[in-house]
């Protein structure tokens, strides 16, 4: 099991960055898939980005590509998404998440949840 715990997030204007770290509990932090998500219109949780447990690939969703890098740091059991060139439409709750199987862009396929950190974007 793995319990996560994210922060970061913040208050800041269009345009600017903000990196979240998600920091995990655990001996076995390296064998999970790690994914970002945030909750969208219609959708209970949007999927943002994955890494591979390696940290030798990543995936994103189009509206954040380009702009969000994920990393991971194993020596600190740590995930960061690093956000640049932030939007209004990027405000949201951040939650980290943590897939024992799955490199997946679907929420369903992930085993344990962090309890997520406010980003909140100004124009």
């Amino acid at each position: 099991q793995v319990q996560m715990v994210e922060s970061g997030g913040g208050f800041v204007q269009a345009g600017g960055f903000l990196r979240l770290s998600c920091a995990a509990s655990g001996r076995t932090f390296s064998i999970y898939h790690m994914g970002w998500f945030r909750p969208a219109p219609g959708k209970v949780r949007e999927f943002v980005a994955v890494i591979r447990r390696s940290g030798g690939s990543t995936y994103y969703a189009d509206s954040v590509k380009g702009r969000f890098t994920i990393s991971r740091d194993k020596a600190k059991k740590t995930v960061y998404l690093q956000m640049n060139s932030l939007k209004t439409e990027d405000t949201a709750v951040y939650y980290c998440a943590a897939s024992i199987v799955y490199y997946s862009y679907r929420s369903g396929e992930y085993d344990y949840w962090g309890q997520g950190t406010q980003v909140t974007v100004s124009s």
